[in-house]
């Protein structure tokens, strides 16, 4: 957890950031050991009050602290050899953390340890130290993060001068260690308090080691150097060290606190150089160093972070990210889900995110999907393994279990914005992965279909199995077997977990939450003469509005929905559109309730496809939805996530697709002029930050399209030549006067015409024939593909009227538009935004 050597200045945790201990934390003691270098001192009874001081708190932090040793265990150093390297290297497979300390560790042949990050071939220094300095932990690059792909490695270098036989890695001071401490710190949710590797890094990579690795840092500092050698100072020195509180507020910065109550604690007369231990008398110089220690605590904001690790918390990137994150997580929660929008009208539909995924997945045939506590999407996939003709024999015993488990990473988690990824585990675990879900603890539940089992699975990246039913790779129908299982449910009340068992028995089960037997069931009909049974339940989902199970009766093509309690059957869905295939489900509780669905293939009757959004009440499809560039191959599992998007897993292509609502594209004429109406449900992302007062109107339409997610280039490049900066006053006085001087003859020719026309009819009728254009905005939250509004241009200045003036009507357009989002301009963007208020 932390270590310190003696002389070493002393280490603050960055703000909102401490190490959990205690409970499931994973650390349920704390032990503190001290090495010493020479014990001659305790020969005559001497006491050492050496020891740590740790600040507690019982408030959750919003990030937990943990420890990365890279550490090598083979080295072996030739004597007399100028040069050894001890290299280590692992790819990191979870989710992103935040070096902010490093501490390095050799014995006397250690000459220097440096620590990278390896991202796409570039290596950035984390820490480099000699290990012979006092071994504490150092401030690390803050410019560093580890996320899911990159590298971690460290190389010690070592001399073998003046050694006459080989050295060898070990415990005692004549072998030698060579390890790379990381501390870091990560999002509480996703917390894991230790991690470490001992993998040897290839020649290869280390190559392209920066020459910095293999340079000597041959001594300390004059700072280190007086440090050093503080131990040694007389009594007189230390009297000297014990300022009173006034003193050392004047002469410490706030971070040099601990190491002024580590003098009092340490160097004190009364305390360490008592020779002869006395209790009363150390209980009075006790009380008189709490009493100088609370002084100085009361004087001393423990709040801001130690200035010896030159942190600056308040203007941590990391950590304002970090919250700005967390922000518009809070403030997506609150907008209206995009499933929703389904359920009340058909003027949305799914469609593909073409751009999702941003990267490559690398993915095997995907057989589950799932969402985490955090809604990030949870893929089961299959690595290399592929469910073929030979994989089972007649008893539906698996045949290929000399292929070993899956190398590769099978269980990914996936951010669904961008699709990067964010953890990976799962390996060596699965045969044949099949369904996964959640729990509320974010345990993944999973099943094999050639284990024939049910796994619990933590999600901490350890791969321990919580909990295992069935007996592996032996199928069976009775309470303690499975036979290919397909899918498991969760109750989010009770723990019950639901298994459909699948692709040799009938069934659904129905265990409790640490795994005890309770019931099972087939299938069910409202007309008991005229049941059907179960042909492969393959899906099954938790309603928990409901509280209802409801599975993919897969070759019936029907979704059929029990009560979870009782195993009373409630209803049952089958559409001829599914052509005789359901392949999986899930299900939203917007909108009064809503199962999507996809179908798959069927040898009895051909439909396209595709995915389905049905009302759960009225049993009525709502939607229908594919991919737009290449079809579904297999659909295997299907998911939506609480902002409406819509994930599709498909065994056959080896890809997820995502699918995001919009509203139904349509073409409408106005004035002749034919526009399409585009218009995306995204999220907006709200800014305090405003354009600077002399901000031109072009970079201000620039500012708002940025945050809207406007993408129409073209009209925005036709704008931009519009728009020009504007001017300030002496500029524009001059072509002020020579506008005026043009005006007025054509309003003397006005006035006249008006006057002749009044002496004809006692009236004038002036009949204006609007005029429109393609806007740059285009279509933002409800309006109208940019017509010109000449009725709201006028009656935005004093003294017009908006009669003759009315903006068209054009059906499907601007007789929909959403009355809370219209507005009295059309461009509203250009208008000046108002000035900010002066503080006071």
């Amino acid at each position: 957890m932390y270590a310190w050597a003696r002389n070493a200045p002393p280490t603050k945790l960055p703000k909102d950031v401490g190490f959990k201990v205690g409970g499931n934390s994973g650390m349920s003691y704390f032990v503190l050991q001290i090495h010493y270098g020479d014990v001659s001192a305790f020969r005559d009874h001497h006491r050492d009050c050496s020891g740590l001081t740790l600040r507690m708190t019982l408030k959750p932090q919003p990030f937990i602290a943990g420890i990365y040793l890279l550490m090598s265990v083979d080295t072996v150093i030739l004597p007399g050899k100028r040069v050894t390297n001890a290299d280590i290297a692992c790819d990191y497979t979870s989710y992103p953390i935040y070096p902010f300390a490093f501490r390095t560790h050799t014995h006397r042949l250690g000459k220097v340890v440096s620590g990278y990050r390896i991202r796409d071939g570039k290596w950035s220094l984390i820490g480099r130290q000699s290990p012979q300095l006092p071994q504490a932990f150092y401030p690390a690059n803050k410019e560093v993060d580890v996320k899911y792909g990159d590298t971690i490695a460290a190389r010690c270098m070592f001399t073998g001068e003046g050694r006459t036989s080989k050295t060898y890695i070990g415990g005692t001071s004549d072998d030698e260690m060579c390890n790379f401490y990381i501390m870091y710190y990560m999002d509480s949710k996703h917390a894991i308090p230790f991690l470490n590797c001992m993998e040897t890094g290839s020649k290869e990579l280390f190559e392209h080691i920066p020459a910095e690795a293999n340079v000597p840092i041959t001594g300390a500092t004059g700072h280190m150097n007086s440090m050093m050698h503080m131990g040694h100072s007389t009594d007189n020195q230390d009297s000297r060290l014990l300022l009173d509180a006034k003193k050392a507020e004047k002469m410490l910065d706030p971070g040099d606190l601990y190491s002024l109550v580590s003098k009092l604690l340490g160097q004190s007369k009364d305390v360490v150089h008592i020779h002869r231990y006395n209790p009363s008398k150390l209980q009075r110089a006790q009380a008189d160093l709490v009493a100088q220690i609370d002084s100085l605590m009361q004087k001393t904001d423990l709040g801001s972070p130690s200035t010896t690790l030159a942190f600056q918390t308040r203007e941590d990137p990391v950590l304002v990210r970090d919250r700005v994150h967390r922000f518009h997580q809070l403030e997506a929660t609150t907008k209206l889900p995009r499933s929703k929008l389904l359920a009340e009208g058909q003027d949305f539909h799914l469609e593909q995110d073409s751009a999702w995924p941003q990267g490559s997945l690398q993915l095997g045939q995907v057989s589950g999907l799932a969402l985490d506590s955090d809604s990030n999407l949870v893929i089961f996939h299959r690595g290399d393994h592929q469910w073929g003709a030979d994989s089972f024999n007649s008893l539906a015993r698996y045949q290929q279990r000399s292929l070993g488990p899956i190398q590769q990473s099978t269980i990914l988690v996936v951010e669904p914005a961008k699709g990067n990824i964010l953890k990976a585990s799962g390996r060596n675990m699965f045969y044949l992965p099949h369904g996964i879900t959640t729990d509320k603890e974010n345990n993944y539940w999973v099943t094999d279909v050639a284990l024939h089992q049910v796994l619990k699975v933590s999600s901490d990246g350890r791969d321990r199995i919580l909990l295992a039913l069935g007996e592996a790779f032996t199928p069976g129908s009775d309470s303690n077997h499975f036979c290919k299982p397909t899918d498991v449910a969760v109750d989010t009340e009770t723990g019950n977990i639901f298994v459909s068992d699948g692709y040799c028995n009938s069934r659904i089960l129905k265990f409790s939450a640490d795994g005890k037997y309770l019931s099972e069931w087939g299938a069910g009909s409202s007309d008991r003469r005229r049941r059907i049974p179960f042909q492969i339940p393959h899906s099954l989902v938790f309603l928990p509005d409901r509280k209802e199970i409801c599975v993919a009766d897969r070759e019936n093509g029907r979704i059929q929905c029990f009560i979870a309690e009782t195993a009373e059957f409630v209803k049952e869905i089958k559409k001829d559109e599914f052509g005789g295939e359901v392949f999986a489900i899930t299900y939203s509780t917007a909108g009064g309730g809503l199962i999507f669905a996809v179908n798959g293939e069927s040898p009895f009757r051909s439909a396209p496809l595709k995915g389905f959004v049905i009302n759960y009440s009225t049993k009525d499809i709502l939607d229908t939805f594919s991919p737009n560039k290449k079809d579904f191959k297999m659909p295997h599992d299907i998911v939506e996530t609480r902002d409406g998007s819509v994930f599709v897993g498909d065994a056959g292509s080896k890809a997820v697709f995502k699918f995001t609502t919009q509203k139904l594209h349509r073409s409408v004429k106005k004035a002749g002029i034919k526009v399409e109406e585009l218009e995306e449900m995204e999220a907006f992302v709200r800014t305090n930050v405003r354009p600077d007062r002399n901000m031109s109107k072009t970079a201000a339409v620039k500012e708002m399209q940025s945050v809207s997610h406007q993408t129409q280039s073209e009209a925005t490049a036709k704008e931009e030549k519009k728009s020009a900066a504007k001017p300030n006053t002496a500029d524009s006085v001059l072509p002020a006067i020579i506008t005026t001087l043009l005006l007025i003859p054509l309003l003397v020719v006005i006035s006249i015409g008006l006057f002749i026309c009044w002496r004809k009819n006692n009236r004038c009728e002036v009949k204006t024939e609007p005029s429109t254009r393609v806007g740059i905005l285009g279509k933002i939250r409800g309006k109208a593909v940019g017509s010109l509004n000449l009725g709201n241009f006028f009656a935005s200045h004093k003294g017009y009227s908006r009669q003759g003036f009315d903006q068209l009507s054009t059906e499907g357009s601007d007789q929909e538009r959403n009355d809370d989002d219209s507005s009295d301009s059309e461009n509203e963007e250009y208008s000046a935004l108002p000035p900010p208020q002066s503080s006071s």
